[in-house]
């Protein structure tokens, strides 16, 4: 940790938004695509949208046509207008400040839940993608392939405070560093500490 405290130092997450809502919302469009790409189409989405009252409440198919170029598209709006509508039903369209009950929210799984929460409220939650989760396992810091087993994992061993920062560090590692296929262990600041390149 303190490593890559070193090198990223405080690193935010590279999606635009102004409220937790719309990190939410970024964050559910984001799978399989760019966050260069994701803010390209959330600037065009929350113009026509600017919060979970209209969302919830859009026409799906211009709702699909603004983030088509995102993938799963159709997908994607479900659970975007879904989420919307659950916080506007259940939350007076406040995005809760609890992991429980954020994947509660239609759409909302336990990564997205993670980020909202240690991204928009700085709260400890550590999101496990698959940057987070091949790094993890290349370290030894966790052994099991279940994304909610290896939080657990690192929440065992990562000091509390940490946790807001941990994922960001690890995914900008895993994206510049210990890529999957061809991780640059040569100059790796962690080789030492790792046993994968032995």
């Amino acid at each position: 940790m303190r490593r890559l405290k070193k090198i990223y130092g405080s690193v935010p997450t590279a999606l635009a938004y102004s409220d937790p809502w719309q990190l939410l919302v970024a964050t559910a469009i984001s799978a399989q695509t760019t966050d260069e790409n994701v803010n390209k189409v959330t600037k065009v989405l929350f113009a026509a949208y600017p919060g979970a009252v209209s969302l919830a409440k859009a026409d799906p198919e211009r709702v699909e046509k603004l983030i088509y170029s995102t993938g799963f598209y159709r997908q994607k709006t479900k659970s975007i207008i879904s989420l919307s509508d659950d916080l506007v039903r259940d939350y007076d369209g406040q995005v809760p400040q609890k992991i429980d009950e954020l994947v509660k929210l239609r759409g909302v799984g336990r990564k997205t839940a993670s980020v909202v929460l240690a991204e928009a409220f700085g709260l400890p939650a550590i999101a496990v993608d698959t940057h987070v989760k091949r790094v993890a396992h290349r370290l030894e810091l966790t052994h099991q392939t279940d994304p909610v087993k290896v939080e657990k994992d690192l929440k065992a061993i990562i000091a509390k405070p940490q946790w807001p920062t941990l994922s960001m560090r690890l995914i900008q590692f895993g994206r510049h560093t210990c890529h999957a296929r061809s991780p640059s262990c040569s100059e790796c600041p962690l080789a030492e500490l790792c046993s994968f390149p032995r």
